[in-house]
């Protein structure tokens, strides 16, 4: 039992030593268990106990260390947003679209908020109907949009602006595809865990230099402490922006893969303590409960890496608006990208947008 009261880890899922230690019969009626546990989907084995038996000290664990984002959607006109997605196959559940705002070097996010309003990544993730595949977007903090009240500025200035509620309705008139949740991530919770996940690979396309470290081109073996540089490197990147971009997503995808990698698990308090990693490093919008996000993520239990597709969104180069620096989007391909992602089929057309998408890493 913890200080607190409550059963730590070792008590929910069974102490290693104490396993090896019982008699026959208690090591056959733990064993199957921690097999599951540690072995291929050991994270969504966790959920699936915490919804299937209604266990309220996995979901406040888990899902309740979440935080929320309050009244995100309270602002917005449900006449002036755009329909809900029409699938062009027919599917038990509907797609799920997050829109999700990312700090990679800054200060942490406490209560769902990034502290000095400003975002580092910004990316729509579409959860397909089927729950077999996932599409990120990632458009870039530059892009020259609209934004409702403001006129012409960079896509991140309606997160400075307005929020949360801001930044939805913004890139919802860009793309005419209609935001479920939101949810801000931090890139540092995130990579706090990279050492317990025993590090991640990621391909680096040419060698850089940030702080201590030199990415070379080729396959990088990253630890925590790199991973913080590697994502968070803001200069000197040969694509600029548009590198920073795909870093994020080189991390995320590898970081990922490994969470459901095989063997990558070898103690209950590992999975405990990479849960809670994860669940403190997100916070999503108060419309979703701790019993709806658990069961979002049971019903997502097959997704794997290789169902998941990275793309930027399209763009036709960049430029200067007064003093500052922007990315001016293609407005034309961006709109047949954006038709895909609200008929849920964006992935069976991703040959269109070669240029915009992300290559698997290797695993």
């Amino acid at each position: 039992m913890s200080r607190s009261g409550e059963p730590d880890a070792d008590e929910l899922f069974g102490n290693e030593d104490e396993v090896a230690a019982a008699p026959e019969q208690r090591r056959r009626r733990r064993g199957p268990l921690r097999r599951l546990l540690i072995g291929l989907g050991a994270l969504t084995v966790v959920l699936a106990l915490a919804v299937a038996t209604g266990g309220w000290y996995l979901t406040d664990r888990y899902a309740g260390n979440v935080d929320r984002v309050q009244d995100v959607f309270a602002g917005l006109d449900p006449e002036q947003r755009p329909a809900p997605s029409t699938p062009t196959t027919q599917t038990t559940a509907d797609p799920v679209t997050f829109l999700l705002v990312g700090s990679d070097t800054r200060a942490e996010i406490v209560d769902g908020q990034i502290p000095d309003a400003r975002s580092d990544a910004i990316m729509i993730a579409r959860l397909s109907g089927d729950r077999q595949h996932v599409q990120v977007v990632s458009i870039p903090r530059d892009s020259w949009v609209d934004i409702p009240g403001y006129g012409k500025n960079k896509i991140n200035a309606a997160y400075a602006f307005g929020g949360p509620s801001l930044l939805i309705q913004t890139v919802e008139n860009l793309t005419g595809v209609r935001i479920d949740h939101f949810a801000a991530i931090s890139f540092n919770g995130l990579i706090s865990m990279t050492d317990q996940l025993g590090g991640v690979d990621v391909q680096v396309a040419e060698t850089t230099q940030n702080g201590p470290y030199t990415f070379t081109a080729g396959l990088n073996h990253l630890d925590g402490d790199m991973a913080r540089w590697y994502v968070g490197q803001r200069y000197d990147l040969p694509g600029g922006d548009f590198d920073r971009v795909k870093r994020q997503q080189n991390y995320l995808r590898s970081m990922f893969g490994k969470l459901f990698a095989a063997g990558t698990f070898n103690s209950p308090g590992q999975i405990d303590s990479v849960l809670r990693a994860v669940t403190s490093s997100i916070a999503v919008d108060d419309s979703l409960s701790n019993g709806g996000l658990l069961e979002l993520a049971l019903s997502a239990r097959s997704l794997t890496p290789d169902g998941m597709d990275f793309f930027t969104a399209p763009v036709l180069g960049t430029g200067t608006e007064g003093a500052a620096s922007v990315v001016y989007l293609d407005q034309t391909t961006g709109d047949r990208m954006w038709g895909y992602l609200q008929t849920d089929s964006l992935g069976q057309n991703a040959a269109e947008f070669a240029d915009e998408s992300l290559p698997a890493t290797p695993r």
